[in-house]
């Protein structure tokens, strides 16, 4: 069987061995030939234990409690590569070897700053050779048994949520390292994603009232398309009206991307988790639940966005006297008509968005990151459009469930009814398509809002001075 040799130094010179079986399923001719041996201080002996539940946790396909061989040697191997993406990353110089300064340069990249004598300490804990330098072997033979499944490099490259906005709220926050949480620089990306989807919303915004139109309005009597429904809003309006309803959404960006980033981060803590980085399973849980929250928080400006993009010119004056007239006539509760929709849609939208995203990431960097963990603009762009496309694709018909739940006071003579009455009488009357009503302008400013989100997000950051990545 597979023996663990681990010798623990004492104070006194003698060496004490312990023998620690970790498996019982090595084929036969192995169980003689293979042995690893661990040599630890005396103090490390809690590191041990700790360092053995996350391998066991990371490399147990079979979730049966043990760590066979077959699945010993598959971590190995799958760390080995995401190891030798990080090394390729770290050597700027692409001569085979890492040193201090190198070190500094990638840590300052992350937003990390240290002194040199500060990168030598860690230059000196993987140095075997007394060279000052780190080869492949040295970095490998290093951190080969220590698990990690979210390397900081490829996670900060690999950003999503703030970057890629299309107008939706149901994305699961970023994650920020302890460095930019201490610095102040989390805040002032938070400010350049907010700035980035106010200007993104802006400028997809008459494709948003479209959709909203063709949710509430199309039906097969009343086939709305692209050309009737931009003359029918500018023959009512003006060309100002495509824009009718923006004001609101453009203001909402800031309490829920807050709301929402403090609540991850408690959330986080709640589960028990003291990664910088959580496992994709954990993202979705603690995002969904930090969604849910700022959605409650901000959800009446939600109801306000779509009255305002419904109104006729000069129905309302304004954000504050939508909100008035809406209060006064049907009360408290029509503020979260549309609510439990709203809820239910973000688990498929999120759970979606984050799998899509994750396994295209995982795809490319298996296929194609062999010497940088950068994958470059045009394979983000693309990966957050299809998984963001995917997210809405799936959520879709809760979303317009919600948005006629939210309109049915303004239509005269038409009943109030509940969420799966609504979906009954959609399918009933409309068939199955219906629940897709206005689909095509949803999708049709993905690409841009996408595209204009990045562009004017990496221009912020540069002019907040946030470090690039």
């Amino acid at each position: 069987m597979l023996c663990l040799c681990l010798y623990v130094p004492v104070h006194i010179s003698e060496r004490i061995e312990f023998q620690y079986f970790e498996s019982e399923s090595l084929p036969a001719q192995l169980k003689s030939l293979f042995k690893l041996c661990l040599f630890l201080p005396s103090q490390e002996f809690d590191s041990y234990r700790k360092w053995r539940k996350k391998i066991l946790k990371a490399g147990d396909k079979d979730l049966d409690g043990q760590l066979d061989f077959e699945e010993f040697v598959h971590y190995l191997r799958d760390h080995e590569k995401k190891l030798r993406v990080v090394f390729k990353s770290l050597d700027k110089k692409n001569d085979g070897r890492i040193d201090s300064q190198e070190i500094m340069q990638s840590l300052r990249d992350l937003g990390v700053h240290i002194s040199e004598e500060q990168a030598e300490k860690i230059l000196k804990s993987m140095d075997k050779n007394g060279t000052m330098t780190i080869d492949w072997n040295e970095w490998r033979d290093y951190h080969l048994l220590h698990p990690a499944e979210n390397i900081p490099e490829i996670i900060l490259y690999w950003k999503h949520s703030t970057i890629f906005d299309v107008g939706e709220s149901m994305v699961v926050p970023d994650e920020f390292t302890a460095e930019e949480k201490k610095t102040g620089m989390l805040w002032r990306h938070l400010v350049a994603g907010g700035g980035a989807g106010a200007v993104s919303r802006t400028c997809t915004a008459p494709l948003d009232r479209l959709k909203v139109l063709m949710q509430v309005h199309a039906s097969r009597s009343n086939t709305m398309g692209f050309a009737g429904g931009f003359a029918q809003m500018i023959r009512e309006g003006g060309l100002r009206s495509l824009w009718r309803g923006n004001g609101i959404n453009v203001l909402k960006i800031a309490p829920e991307t807050a709301i929402k980033f403090m609540a991850y981060e408690q959330i986080k803590r709640l589960i028990g988790s003291n990664q910088e980085t959580l496992g994709i399973l954990e993202r979705l849980v603690a995002g969904s639940l930090a969604g849910a929250i700022a959605q409650s928080s901000i959800y009446p400006m939600e109801v306000l966005k779509t009255r305002l993009a419904l109104g006729r010119t000069g129905q309302y004056s304004g954000i504050v006297d939508c909100a008035k007239r809406i209060f006064k006539k049907e009360g408290l509760t029509a503020f979260y008509k549309g609510y439990v929709p709203n809820m239910l849609g973000i688990i498929p939208y999120a759970g979606i968005d984050l799998a899509v995203y994750e396994t295209l990431k995982n795809s490319w960097l298996q296929r194609f990151a062999k010497d940088s963990a950068n994958p470059g603009v045009f394979v983000l762009l693309a990966c957050g459009t299809m998984s963001s496309t995917c997210g809405q694709l799936a959520s879709y018909p809760l979303a317009l469930v919600r948005t006629r739940m939210q309109a049915q006071a303004t239509q005269e003579g038409s009943p109030q009814m509940t969420m799966t009455g609504l979906f009954r009488h959609i399918v009933q009357t409309e068939g199955a398509i219906g629940l897709y009503r206005g689909l095509a302008p949803n999708f049709m400013k993905v690409i841009p809002a996408v595209s204009i989100s990045y562009v004017v997000y990496e221009n912020l950051k540069i002019t907040l001075g946030v470090q690039s990545r």
